[in-house]
Parts: structure tokens; sequence; C-alpha cells
């Protein structure tokens, strides 16, 4: 199916208004190879007939987003995020919790968009191998949350392939984390546990999540316009525990979007921490 003349405003303001999305007119193709047959499966003929059938259609607008969003990820994407992680900020932040005596220490950290599961998991396995004593003396919670209800089933299973896992992941990790079942690798319950998804739009006000020692939102908002990344970072930082840090993609920055995170720098990683 091709998109007719005016057509192509029409959908691209609907998937702004739904996912946050923002695509630029040259992505025409974009619609057409990932819409067309969601559209002539409901029956329509144009994605006029489309969009005003998908308008009042909660379903459908959730099939729209799930064929339009692109879940890449892997497990310790780009890496250096997550040597920074391990060997600064949750070293400096293990620090700080174990000071305050007479109660249980406790991290929370928020995965926004985790798509597959591969980034929560990849914090899991992190905090499991140094914290020997994670279950009976910390109170760890790693928030992980996503649009798409496809891609969270999938991630709360926690079954990977041989691909999947040779993605970033040593040899070491999977044969401690993991178990191989009829061919597919299934993460272990002990690291699964530690991981509570749930469906959330990052358009949407972040409400009754409390706050977060450290957020990680990667990959997200280089497909938002700079309006739309402004507010999430706001609000982003009202969910951030005073000093919290804030992990961003490689190819981003928040120079020109946000003044309440200053930069941080650990070995080839930047990273950043609320004023």
């Amino acid at each position: 199916m091709k998109l007719a003349r005016g057509e192509f405003e029409i959908m691209a303001k609907f998937i702004k208004e739904i996912s946050g999305i923002s695509l630029e007119q040259n992505k025409t193709y974009l619609i057409e190879s990932r819409l067309s047959d969601l559209a002539e499966s409901e029956g329509v003929k144009t994605f006029s007939d489309f969009f005003f059938k998908a308008k009042f259609n909660k379903i459908l607008k959730e099939k729209i987003i799930d064929a339009i969003s692109t879940n890449e990820t892997s497990f310790f994407r780009d890496k250096t995020p997550f040597e920074a992680l391990k060997y600064k900020v949750l070293p400096d932040l293990i620090d700080s919790k174990t000071s305050v005596k007479g109660s249980i220490p406790s991290i929370k950290i928020w995965s926004a968009a985790c798509s597959s599961g591969q980034e929560p998991y990849s914090i899991a396995m992190i905090l499991m191998d140094m914290l020997p004593d994670i279950f009976s003396k910390w109170n760890i919670t790693i928030f992980a949350t996503d649009i798409s209800d496809e891609i969270l089933r999938k991630a709360s299973v926690g079954n990977f392939s041989d691909f999947e896992l040779g993605r970033g992941l040593s040899g070491t990790f999977r044969d401690k984390y993991f178990t191989n079942k009829n061919g597919s690798w299934h993460i272990k319950d002990r690291v699964r546990s530690m991981v509570k998804f749930q469906k959330i739009n990052l358009l949407e006000p972040f409400r009754g999540l409390g706050k977060f020692d450290i957020v990680f939102c990667r990959n997200v908002a280089i497909y938002f316009d700079l309006d739309t990344k402004k507010k999430l970072f706001d609000r982003i930082a009202e969910v951030l525990a005073p000093g919290g840090y804030l992990f961003i993609g490689s190819t981003e920055t928040l120079l020109g979007v946000s003044d309440k995170f200053a930069s941080r720098n650990y070995l080839r990683a930047i990273f950043y921490q609320l004023k």
C-alpha cells in the first residue's frame, strides 16, 4: 500500500501523538513498509481509512506502535555505560547507601524503553556479580518499562536465541545466569525476579513511580523532536533522587535539551548526574 498525497502528514502526526516518534518527510518508506500489511489486514485500502479506523481503537493503536517502533537492543549495548555503572556509579552509590545505619540499603533503577529486556537484565547481572548478599542484605528494584505490550511479554519471559546472547554477552555470564532449554537460552529465575516490567508511555506523566537512584533512557529520545525531548528529560529529573544518575545513548547529548543535569566522565563513558 502506498501513501497518497497528504497521507504522510496525517499518519506522521498520528504516530507522533501516540508514540512520540517524529518522522521526517523522507521516512515515507518507513510508514509504507511497516504499516501496509497491518492496514490491509484491517480491510482498508488507503492510509486515510486506516487512520480513521485506528483513531479511536486502542488495540489498533498498540499494533501501530509495535510495528513502527525500532526494538534494536543487545546485552551490555555500547559496553562503556555498563563499565561506568559497574566501576564508578554503583560503587559510589553502594558506599553512600551503606553509610546509613539502621536500615536495609536500597537501590532503585529504571530502565526506560527497555525493549526485549537485555538492558535491565544486564544491570541485574552486574548487581548480582557485585553484591553476593544481594537478596539477604539489599532491597534492589529494577523497574523496566516500554510502550509495547508485545515486546514486554517477550522481555518478561526471558528467553533468548543464540544470536541474541552472542551480541554482547560474555561466555562467563551466559554460563552463570542462563540455562539452555530446547535450543533457546532462559535467564535464571533469580535474575528475572529482580526486574519488574510495566507498560509506560514516556509521553505521559510519570505517576506513582517514586524516586530512582539511576535512570537508563538510552536510544529512544533520538526519535523525538526537541520539544518532546525537553519535556521527557524534565520529567525524568523529577523522578530522580537528589544526585541521581542518568545514562543516555552514546550518540545522544543533553546539550540544548536540559540544564538539570551535570555531565560526568568515566574512562570513555559519559553519563549525567542531577544537579
